[in-house]
């Protein structure tokens, strides 16, 4: 009960934090004086931009001693851009101005830095594929349907549903999109709506074929046409000729420019002042309840769980293995054993979930699920290995032998003796290796798996809400580990004599 009330005193601490951090400081920046971009005035600034992009190359082109500063999607640039970490940011003026319409105080200057064509990217292994995108491309604008697509998605404030599309009846094409930039790409009531995506469903149809949907980040969509995990991709990707190095670009789709955004802090500052409930209650509406959000949230906790479960009991068994290696009286099974945990211990997860999706697993057609439980089943293996080693290195060879001097096998004295010991030696630390496995599946939205966090990413692309989604995330990490930790603690009293003789159990 005591633990219950600390998490509840927590967690009403962090939402006040955050109701005060979305409201404006009283030393906020100035608001900007005009809507006219000079790049002048940027000068040795902090500039936003998106990962992946070829904004950062513009920013550093046109306007002098200017430092870019990645962030992964819109709402993160506007963030920093609210609480004054960044002076000013760059994004397609498309993007730009929806996100202005749903953002007040945030400011569209001109002229724009460049203009610019944006294609399609295609994986090299099919370059008949390009030529068919360039055919239908051309028909599209010929017909019609193509500026009825741009009224729909890119000039209409509030889009219509998306148009029924006929799906083909041959193989399948796997479209790869980010689908977190308004407009073009992003989720309503629970589906992919957007340009993008009425322009992939066309294709598809056009094809002949059926279409599957790779969803990543910005950054890792040209890498996922790179391996060939996706046939094409589009997410506002400009043509360049660095870029036709690794993969072929379709004729350009849309036409747009790279435009600088800057906020204007007194608006917000007149708009932000409703109190902390009021915030609470606007936010719990547009983040959970409009479009059935919540439903999103709780599909990503399900996916985050799955995986740390399934991921946990590959690593424990091969955990084992690596304890066995590791204790082996073989030098060369031993030096393996070494090799794998000195190197699975040193690898960041993240970079090794990318290598086993987009290198090992480049080629095959199992889900990203299954490959993020093997790379974080592998990992575990490695830090599960050690724990167990290090346990039984805690009994005391003396026990084992006086077990074998009664008859006991070299087996049995193990199982009888040596293993209940190390495993209460164990229990703690291998019951905090599950926490932080379950924390650790926050990252696999690098390989298009939407869990807990991605799914606040993409509710985020839709609210421009930069912090209420963050805390709400935060916070359900925090309740079903404490839920989880109660749980294993439950366990060890259960199956620990020592622990229910104490407690008087």
């Amino acid at each position: 009960m005591k633990k219950l009330k600390i998490f509840i005193v927590i967690a009403f601490v962090l939402l006040l934090l955050t109701a005060c951090a979305n409201n404006p400081a009283e030393d906020d920046p100035a608001a900007f004086e005009h809507d006219i971009f000079r790049p002048e005035d940027f000068a040795g600034k902090k500039i936003g931009t998106l990962t992946g992009a070829v904004f950062d190359q513009l920013i550093l082109e046109h306007i002098p001693g200017a430092e870019p500063v990645f962030y992964n999607n819109t709402p993160d640039n506007i963030a920093a851009l609210q609480r004054g970490r960044i002076d000013a940011f760059v994004m397609d003026d498309a993007s730009l101005r929806l996100s202005a319409a749903e953002t007040p105080g945030l400011r569209i200057l001109e002229p724009f830095l460049t203009q610019d064509e944006y294609g399609a990217v295609i994986t090299k292994d099919k370059p008949e594929l390009a030529d068919s995108m360039n055919a239908f491309i051309r028909q599209i604008k010929a017909d019609g349907t193509y500026d009825d697509m741009v009224t729909r998605w890119l000039d209409t404030p509030v889009p219509p549903p998306m148009p029924d599309i006929q799906e083909g009846s041959g193989g399948t094409l796997v479209f790869g999109t980010a689908p977190i930039v308004d407009g073009f790409s992003f989720y309503k009531d629970g589906e992919l709506n957007g340009f993008d995506i009425e322009f992939a469903r066309r294709f598809a149809f056009y094809m002949d074929m059926k279409l599957d949907f790779f969803e990543s980040d910005h950054g890792s969509l040209i890498v996922a046409a790179q391996s060939g995990r996706v046939d094409f991709a589009a997410a506002l990707f400009t043509i360049t000729e660095e870029r036709k190095q690794v993969v072929n670009f379709s004729d350009p789709y849309y036409t747009g420019g790279a435009a600088v955004a800057v906020f204007d802090h007194t608006v917000t500052a007149e708009q932000t002042s409703d109190g902390f409930w009021n915030w609470l209650k606007t936010g719990i509406e547009r983040n959970l309840l409009q479009e059935n959000r919540w439903m999103m949230i709780l599909d990503g906790l399900g996916v985050s769980l799955v995986i740390t479960f399934f991921a946990f009991t590959l690593a424990t068994l091969l955990g084992f293995g690596v304890c066995g290696l590791r204790m082996s009286k073989n030098p060369v099974l031993k030096a393996i054993g070494s090799f794998y945990v000195t190197v699975l211990r040193g690898t960041p997860i993240v970079v090794l979930l990318m290598i086993t999706f987009y290198i090992i697993f480049a080629r095959s057609t199992v889900s990203g699920t299954v490959i993020a439980i093997i790379a974080f089943g592998a990992n575990g293996a490695a830090f599960i290995g050690e724990i167990i080693r290090s346990a039984i290195l805690t009994i005391d060879k003396g026990q084992v032998e006086a077990a074998r001097s009664m008859g006991f096998s070299k087996v049995g004295a193990f199982f009888t003796v040596t293993f209940p010991q190390a495993a209460r030696v164990a229990f703690p630390v291998y019951t905090s290796e599950f926490i932080s496995l379950f924390k650790m599946t926050s990252v696999v939205g690098y390989i298009a798996i939407i869990d807990l966090t991605k799914a606040g990413d993409i509710i985020r692309s839709r609210t421009y809400d930069a912090f209420f989604p963050l805390i709400m995330v935060a916070l359900i990490y925090l309740i079903t580990a404490s839920i989880l930790i109660w749980l294993l603690n439950l366990i060890n009293t259960k199956t620990n004599k020592r622990l229910r003789r104490k407690q008087g159990v």
